[in-house]
């Protein structure tokens, strides 16, 4: 028997249909009738035959690695690529019965709007999919063609959602792979397959990979803040406020006018002479004072916009305009679309979902948030590493709560700051720090005579003792210290130098975190724990005896890097990049 395609097949079919069809009309209509009856079949069987037939293509491992590597752009995510067409035995995945399914006009729409997400559409826009897609419609009767075309548009345009959900979920830099950046915060693992797979409607999910959605509502928040603040650029900006401008409530100057505009909008209106009363100004020495214009008084509402400016800014609020406020808001607009950008990419970076409960430390806000199902319970100043001390970015888990620490002194600080004292007189400087020398740890801990010690030559390699300052008033951590062991040695604890909270810029420690209010943290992390209430944590350490208290389940904890972020009422904060974070990602992030 001669083998049939199903084409040829289709086609002869078509023709003894048309003729059937004419042959009938023939027999039982008139002349004009007949004529209807053949155009309209023969409208219809072009249509009818050069739908494509026949089985999906499928597609193999070989050519998946050949197609992406070709392409310098898609190599990176050759392995995703395979981890999605395994999963599926290598049967397409954006199409269906030879049509194209929807999501991949909505993918090439969301990459086209990809600068909505501080990210470059051009990055992602590797294939030009409209001369792609025309040769497809054209070739819809030549199977072999076909087939060839729709592979290659299947790799192609999984190979471009990978290029964008990789950037989009994970982040453009990779932190860890630049030093200066500092961020060893877990990654988010997003399986990137899986999330394709949701989009294609073939697994379910709980988070927003059906609508190419962020992970996180923080990142969502920023997103906003950036189209507002391109829109402000697009209209011009906003005014810089004179150089050297110095102003108080109630004083009057030209300055006035930009400081409106800056905060309330280019249409803030000035208020009406008859509201407001002229003030009496003299510009020069000896002459007599003129009515100043009631649009140059700094009243009541403008006072309240720089206060609330300098809230968000984390100055101090006191309504007065000059120094650090003056040069707050001065920084270029350009600048802040760049810090938001910037901030963005770090959401990217943090894990797609957080705990249900955990601590969290903003070091560049100063500001420890405690969460507990997923809603701040309260939150408290802290005190973060010097700049020369800076307080590392990463991620752990509380398991300790230490009542009536030791302070274990630092070998740094024995070089650098100790070592003289401990040369000239030992046991002296000991007895007057509170201090002493042990070795062994806990319980097994036991005293060292000071003065066996060669202080003056001591290096870091031959130091095999502890010196801690016992607990008490004197002691460094206070009374409280917060475990979360790590290769860093830092750690949260309470101070004796309460004062420091007062201060709204708080970079003092040698790198660890001092938080405000350590007892009321003691209690809530106990809360749990039978027998552990407040009472019980005073008493204990009354003793002066270190007591470690284990937490009935261990609670993650970040240190994260954030200088922007929206809170609840859509309020836009900005911080100082105090340690050159944001500084060093913008070398990566912009080139």
């Amino acid at each position: 028997m001669i083998p049939f395609s199903r084409s040829f097949f289709n086609t002869a079919f078509g023709f003894w249909l048309l003729s059937l069809f004419v042959l009938t009309a023939t027999t039982s209509c008139s002349q004009d009738q007949q004529a209807r009856v053949k155009e309209g079949v023969q409208a219809a069987l072009p249509d009818a035959l050069s739908k494509p037939v026949g089985p999906q293509p499928t597609l193999d491992s070989v050519y998946i690695v050949q197609y992406m590597t070709a392409e310098p752009r898609f190599k990176p995510q050759i392995d995703w690529a395979k981890k999605f067409y395994k999963a599926r035995d290598f049967r397409l995945g954006w199409f269906r019965n030879h049509e194209l399914v929807p999501q991949a006009e909505t993918m090439l729409g969301v990459i086209g709007k990809a600068a909505d997400e501080g990210l470059n559409p051009r990055d992602y826009q590797v294939v030009n999919f409209d001369p792609l897609l025309k040769e497809l419609e054209a070739a819809k009767s030549d199977t072999t063609r076909r087939n060839a075309l729709e592979k290659k548009i299947d790799v192609a345009l999984s190979a471009t959602y990978f290029n964008y959900a990789s950037d989009f979920y994970r982040g453009t830099v990779d932190p860890r792979a630049v030093k200066s950046i500092d961020w060893d915060v877990k990654r988010n693992k997003v399986k990137l397959h899986k999330a394709l797979m949701t989009i294609l409607k073939e697994r379910e999910s709980t988070y927003g990979y059906y609508d190419f959605e962020p992970l996180h509502p923080e990142y969502d928040r920023l997103k906003k803040a950036l189209a507002e603040y391109r829109e402000l650029e697009r209209k011009g900006g906003w005014p810089v406020i004179p150089a050297g401008t110095s102003l108080k409530p109630g004083a009057s100057s030209p300055a006035v006018a930009a400081l409106r505009g800056r905060l309330m909008g280019p249409g803030a209106a000035a208020p009406a002479a008859a509201e407001t009363p002229a003030v009496a100004v003299s510009n020069k020495p000896g002459q007599p004072a003129a009515a100043a214009p009631a649009a140059q008084k700094y009243d009541a509402e403008l006072f309240a916009a720089v206060k609330e400016f300098q809230s968000l800014n984390g100055l101090r609020p006191d309504g007065v305009v000059g120094g650090e406020t003056l040069r707050e808001l001065n920084v270029p607009l350009g600048q802040r679309i760049q810090q938001i950008m910037m901030n963005m990419e770090r959401w990217r970076w943090i894990p797609k979902k957080f705990e249900p409960d955990y601590l969290l430390v903003n070091i560049p806000e100063y500001t420890l948030h405690v969460v507990e199902d997923n809603k701040e319970v309260f939150k408290m100043p802290v005190i973060v590493g010097k700049k020369l001390n800076a307080t590392p970015i990463f991620s752990d888990k509380v398991e300790f709560v230490v009542l009536a620490p030791y302070w274990n002194v630092p070998f740094s600080i024995i070089d650098k700051e100790l070592r003289p004292k401990l040369a000239a007189n030992p046991q002296g400087t000991l007895d007057r720090l509170d201090m002493e020398v042990v070795k062994g740890w806990g319980a097994k801990a036991t005293p060292v005579d000071a003065s066996s010690i060669d202080w003056a030559n001591l290096q870091q390699k031959d130091w095999k003792y502890t010196l801690r300052r016992r607990p008490g008033p004197k002691n460094d951590l206070g009374n409280v210290k917060f475990i979360f062991p790590n290769s860093n040695d830092i750690y949260l604890h309470d101070t004796p130098n309460d004062q420091l909270f007062s201060q709204t810029k708080r970079g003092f420690s040698h790198g660890c975190v001092r938080v405000a209010e350590p007892l009321k943290l003691a209690e809530y992390l106990l809360r749990n724990k039978p027998g552990w209430d407040a009472n019980t944590i005073d008493e204990t350490i009354a003793t002066r005896e270190e007591k470690y208290v284990t937490l009935p389940e261990k609670l993650p904890v970040y240190l994260v890097y954030f200088t922007t972020w929206v809170d609840d009422a859509g309020k836009v904060h900005f911080r100082d990049d105090i340690y050159g974070h944001d500084k060093a990602l913008a070398k990566q992030y912009f080139n």
